[in-house]
This record gives structure tokens, sequence and C-alpha cells, in this order.
């Protein structure tokens, strides 16, 4: 026990080193453009000001976001899907895999669950002992299951979920335009300073005109620095943006849900407005602090009773009898007859599984009893 106890702590302090990296580059990169650039190289003290006030907002910004995606713990499911004690010994003792998935069954009659896995079960964490919410996946760094995981970042040294979704979207933004402005700001300096160190003899140059030569490091190796990050993040960030339109995660990305009628990658998508907000919430104001306003408590999710494309998908509710079958106009269902068709449609469906292990049993008993008859 105490080598893997001793071995788990060092991947625990480990696990800081990007986080670490980042931090020290941060750090690096505010003295370079603050003192290197905006009080030894600008000359104009107008130009100063006004870059010195946008990069404290950016920086600001960038900073607060990256603390919240790293420091916001990870949702887990609550107390409810947890089985009770004395199932919970039942599922332990039994062998059989059917036997076990009817305790789920049951355990699962009362709790909100539309997704399945692959095999049409009940998606039970044996490491947890807990039954997963819709969306929610273990993440085996963090050993834990997360709600509405996305994905384990090592950059921020957490797990990417429910609760700190919308902060690392931000952190992707705000690291996004810190990195641009730096970039569009030291460019000139940067073309003047490279200019300079292509002379062949830098005597000819006046002492004071741009040639400080920890002043040219700093701001050559700048630009280099945010550019690279620049075209790093911008990938990663419109991948994210995409996926917020689908409402997707990067798990379901790879892999689509599969609910009662079968895998459906746009399941839980709800058309383009409707799905922005299941991530930023309602209020608009918030929508660029990093503060929590996400919808929902991520263990139940609206999902669409349709396959095919949201933007598309549209279902008829109701018809009129004066009016033909092409004058029948169709909506789109809203959230409350949403929940409500899928819960109906949820409790049918626990019905008929424990109607057809019933029925089973039955078909195979009496196989047996007429068996042993005629022997």
């Amino acid at each position: 026990m105490a080598p893997t106890h001793v071995l788990r702590c060092c991947q625990r302090g480990l696990a800081w080193i990007p986080v670490i990296f980042i931090a020290l580059v941060v750090c690096w990169s505010y003295y370079a453009y603050v003192v290197e650039l905006c009080i030894f190289t600008i000359p104009s003290i107008g130009e100063q000001i006004v870059y010195l006030i946008f990069f404290h907002l950016s920086f600001v910004m960038f900073v607060w976001s990256y603390w919240k995606t790293i420091f916001t713990k990870p949702a887990n499911p609550s107390k409810e899907f947890c089985l009770p004690k004395a199932e919970k010994e039942r599922y332990e003792k039994e062998e059989r895999p059917e036997s076990q998935q009817e305790i789920l069954w049951r355990a699962a009659s009362s709790l909100p669950l539309y997704t399945r896995t692959g095999a049409g079960a009940i998606r039970y964490c044996d490491r947890c002992q807990v039954i997963k919410p819709d969306r929610c996946h273990h993440c085996s760094a963090c050993d834990m299951c997360v709600l509405k995981m996305d994905h384990h970042c090592p950059w921020v040294n957490n797990c990417v979920g429910f609760s700190n979704y919308k902060f690392f979207i931000l952190f992707l933004a705000y690291s996004l335009v810190y990195c641009l402005f730096i970039a569009a700001t030291v460019l000139q300096y940067f073309i003047k300073f490279w200019t300079l160190c292509r002379r062949k003899s830098a005597e000819n140059c006046p002492k004071n005109e741009l040639t400080d030569t920890p002043a040219k490091f700093h701001v050559l190796f700048l630009f280099f620095v945010a550019a690279m990050f620049c075209i790093s993040i911008l990938s990663l960030f419109s991948y994210h943006l995409w996926l917020v339109g689908k409402n997707r995660s990067t798990i379901e990305a790879f892999r689509a849900p599969v609910f009662r009628t079968g895998s459906d990658k746009n399941g839980f998508s709800l058309g383009f407005r409707k799905n922005i907000a299941q991530v930023f919430g309602d209020q608009k104001k918030y929508w660029l602090l990093p503060v929590f306003t996400s919808q929902g408590d991520g263990l139940t999710f609206p999902t669409r009773l349709v396959n095919t494309d949201v933007e598309q998908a549209t279902v008829t509710l109701q018809s009129e009898p004066s009016k033909s079958a092409a004058d029948i106009t169709v909506s789109p269902l809203s959230e409350s007859q949403n929940r409500l068709l899928s819960n109906e449609q949820h409790a049918n469906n626990i019905g008929d599984h424990l109607a057809n292990d019933t029925l089973k049993s039955a078909e195979s008993e009496t196989i047996t009893i007429s068996m042993e008859s005629e022997s």
C-alpha cells in the first residue's frame, strides 16, 4: 500500500508541471511586455498608456478564467444515483451480468436516465459505485465520475466538465485575445529589432536606438511565443465553439451517446441559440465573465425525440379536424413537452424491459418442466 500511495502522490505532483510551465511563461510575458517593451522600448508616453491599459484588461480576464478553470472542483453524481445498501450488497454478490443488470434496472426506474451503454444496458461505474447520469463519465486521472465530462486537460490539471466548461471556453478565448494583442503590438518593434540584428556591424547603430541587447531578446522571443500559442489556441478554441453550437462534449463528438432508439450524435442538440444558453446561460451580460451561469444541474439534460439534424427537424404535436394533412403546421416541441414525453417513454421502456425479463424466465421454467415430464 505504501509504494502505491507514494506513487500516487508523485503523480499528483508531476501533474502540476504543465500548469507551472504556463504560469512561468505568463509571468515572463508580463515582464517582457510591461518592462522591456512599454517602459524601455516604446518612446511615446501616449502609446505606452494605451498599450498598458488594454494589456492589463486582457491579462486580468485571462488569469481570472484560467484560475477558475483550474480550481473549480468537478461536479459529481448526487447520492440518489448511488445504489441502496441492500441493493449494493446484492449487486456485489451476483456473478451473472444479467442479474446485476436487473438490479440496476430496478434502481434506475426512478432516475431520469435516457442514455445507455452500447449494448443497451444501464451505465454503472464499478469504481465509484454509482449509476452514471446522462453525459457523465469516469475520469481515470481524477479518479471520479464527472458530470457532463468533456475531457481531462493537463494544462489546467483538472477535469473539464459541467462545473467549469464555461470557464474553460473563456480561458481559451481570453488567452487567444492575450496572445493576439501581444503579437499585434509587438510586431512593428519585432521588425525593427530583426532588421537591426541582421546588420553586419552593431557599432554603427546609435546606442539608444532600439539596440539594447536584453530588450531585443525579450521582444523578439515575445513575438515568437505569442504567435506560436496563438496558432495552437485558435484551432482548439474553434473546435470547442463548434462543440458548443452542437451541444456536444469532446467524448460525444468521438462516440455518439446511445439512447433507447440507438446512438444519436444530435441527441442533446436543441438548436444553436439554446445550445449556447446551455453553457453560457440566459443572461448575456454574464457571458464574458468567468462566473457560473450554465443551465441545469448537470444530472439531467433536455433531449430531442428525433434523430435527424435539429436545425431541420420538427415534430407535429396535433392537428385540427378542419385542416387537411397538407395544411397542418409543424412546430418544434417545447422543453417541458420534450421532458414529459421523455419521462413517459422512459417509464414504458423500463416496464417493458422488466416484463421481457419476467416472460423469459417464465418460458425457461415451462421448458424445463415439460422436458422433465417427457422423460
